[in-house]
């Protein structure tokens, strides 16, 4: 049985775990500051701030989405952006990863934002198997400052 909540403070530990999973998938490290102020935001009541999910598994932690409402150039109403998800290695392919996005796109319908969007790497094809059935891959490239 899959469920998927808000995060809360209690999940701190699970998050913790899975988080520094979803670094280490994209070869990354941060502070443990940046764990701290990370999770505070994800806690937010600011609706500006981030939103953090946790899927739980017969009662385990197995994933994690981060998001967030911003505003939109082109539209009136804010748009939801997908910044993290992660399941565990050992459960993916089960549905953990498409129902956290369908707790997103949830959120983004009672929100009244008119589009979710997300990026990913080229190398992630596990992930982007997925996400070429419950999304539309766009023509955009990112850049970043040098």
């Amino acid at each position: 049985m899959l469920a998927i909540h808000p995060l809360t403070s209690s999940d701190r530990p699970d998050w913790t775990r899975l988080w520094t999973g979803y670094l280490d998938f994209y070869e990354t490290k941060v502070a443990p500051e940046v764990y701290d102020a990370t999770f505070a935001r994800l806690l937010s009541d600011d609706a500006h701030e981030f939103h953090g999910l946790v899927a739980k598994r017969n009662g385990r932690a197995v994933g994690l989405a981060h998001y967030l409402f911003h505003r939109h150039a082109w539209k009136i109403e804010n748009v939801c952006y997908l910044q993290d998800l992660y399941v565990d290695p050992e459960i993916r392919g089960t549905g953990a990863g498409r129902a956290l996005i369908e707790a997103v796109y949830a959120a983004a319908d009672r929100a009244g934002a008119p589009s979710v969007y997300w990026m990913t790497q080229s190398f992630n094809e596990t992930a982007r198997r997925l996400y070429d059935r419950v999304g539309t891959v766009t023509p955009f490239i990112k850049y970043a400052r040098n």
